[in-house]
């Protein structure tokens, strides 16, 4: 009894008995500007239309002067010079908890449907600090994600960050959806930021499936909502990561795509007066990818494990996103568009793919076997104009014959139905017994 006292002594101290206003003055594009209330960075305020309509949340972005600048997370339409301003005197928080699996929710951690949230959740701040780096357990046990290409070849291991590099049509929403049925993580987690909306039902229905979405939190902000809600999604999905790793959960965080949260950032950024640098994008978005892209990985009780998609314009991988994605993350799978276009799904190009954590999680014979799997995979591509012009001549070179002879297996090897999970010792004992025996010319 006397610590729920204190509990309850503490929510009063910190409670704020008398409510701030201010006066909207001024509405310029994607930003609202008042005359106070006195706030901070990143708080939320309640924008009230009047004639009865409900109030609209915005967030502060900036200040100018003895003036506020907010930012609507909803509609603008009925914002205008005179709506009075209320300060909450906190950031965002959203509700959290084990009920939510299964459920749908918009950038603000609300039901998409337009529902009531299930009963039994907490409240939940989506502005979390990344773990310090001294308390983060090192990498160590492999997660399986039941696409061979993956398991046996780019070993992902728990707490791991990874991104996966792609145009667009390539594949990414597909293998998304594989790796969220066929993974073993006890949660999965999936932000779909600034997505077609036509795609979100078609990535429920047809990728995740009733199978994945029995353990799955859909965060949903697409491509027509405001640009801090888009924002507001990534961080929503990362809390509710968080919570379930703080219970000592192994979670699944994917996030499609980046690209599209830094293009959200860049709007707010350039609306507020910052300084178009890199291509266009303001210094704020290279400043808020490692506070996002941080706050995933170990813990001393749990792991997110976390997949990033960034789009890559015209399939260039140096685009200023996605070098500095590539700076952050452990590792990086790419998807090829001319193996896309040859049915070759999912169309993963192990040779420019890469886990930064493979050695530490994975035993010497599997590691040689893949590094093996990869240098014949090389030779291979190397002399296929060759092949297929019918110039090479066998026994010209024996890494070459051996590849040739090899190939038919590494393709089926890379090769995966939609509908086909293949377990991570499946994974890596086909690897080993068809890609690591002893020859004559050393090890394959």
């Amino acid at each position: 009894m006397i610590n729920n006292i204190e509990e309850y002594t503490q929510v009063i101290a910190r409670t704020e008995t008398i409510v701030k206003y201010g006066k909207v003055t001024k509405v310029i594009g994607l930003t609202v500007e008042s005359v106070g209330p006195h706030t901070r960075l990143g708080d939320i305020c309640l924008i009230n239309p009047g004639q009865g309509k409900p109030p609209i949340q915005a967030e502060v972005v900036g200040f100018r002067g003895q003036h506020v600048i907010l930012m609507p997370l909803g509609p603008m339409d009925e914002i205008g010079p005179g709506c009075s301003v209320e300060a909450t005197g906190g950031a965002l928080h959203i509700k959290v908890g084990s009920p939510l699996l299964g459920q749908v929710l918009d950038g603000l951690g609300q039901p998409l449907s337009g529902g009531k949230l299930p009963q039994g959740l907490i409240c939940y701040s989506t502005n979390q600090s990344p773990i310090n780096p001294l308390e983060r357990p090192p990498i160590k046990d492999p997660l399986s994600v039941g696409i061979r290409a993956i398991d046996g070849l780019l070993t992902i291991g728990k707490g791991q960050r990874v991104g996966i590099f792609a145009g667009s049509g390539v594949g990414k929403s597909t293998l998304m959806g594989m790796i969220a049925r066929h993974t073993t993580a006890d949660v999965n987690v999936i932000a779909l930021i600034g997505e077609r909306g036509r795609e979100v039902r078609e990535f429920i229905e047809r990728d995740l499936g009733s199978e994945g979405r029995q353990r799955t939190v859909l965060v949903v902000a697409t491509s027509d909502q405001p640009a801090l809600q888009r924002i507001k999604g990534a961080f929503t999905a990362t809390a509710i990561a968080e919570y379930f790793r703080d219970q000592g959960k192994d979670v699944l965080l994917m996030m499609d795509s980046v690209t599209r949260f830094a293009m959200a950032q860049r709007e707010v950024g350039l609306a507020i007066g910052e300084p178009p640098t890199t291509k266009g994008y303001p210094p704020s978005v290279f400043a808020l990818l490692p506070k996002l892209l941080e706050r995933s990985g170990t813990s001393r009780v749990g792991s997110i494990t976390a997949f990033y998609t960034v789009l890559v314009d015209g399939d260039d991988l140096n685009d200023p996103i996605s070098d500095a994605v590539r700076g952050i993350l452990d590792g990086h799978i790419v998807l090829d568009r001319q193996l896309a276009q040859k049915g070759h799904f999912p169309a993963i190009d192990v040779l420019a793919s890469v886990s930064r954590v493979m050695k530490a999680i994975v035993s010497e014979t599997h590691q040689k076997a893949a590094q093996q799997f990869a240098r014949m995979l090389s030779y291979y591509n190397e002399a296929e104009d060759l092949i297929n012009i019918g110039a090479y001549k066998r026994g010209s070179n024996r890494n070459i014959d051996l590849a040739v002879r090899m190939y038919p297996d590494m393709i089926r090897y890379l090769q995966q139905g939609i509908n086909e999970r293949s377990s991570f010792e499946e994974s890596r004992q086909h690897l080993i017994e068809h890609f690591g025996k002893e020859t004559d010319h050393g090890s394959i």
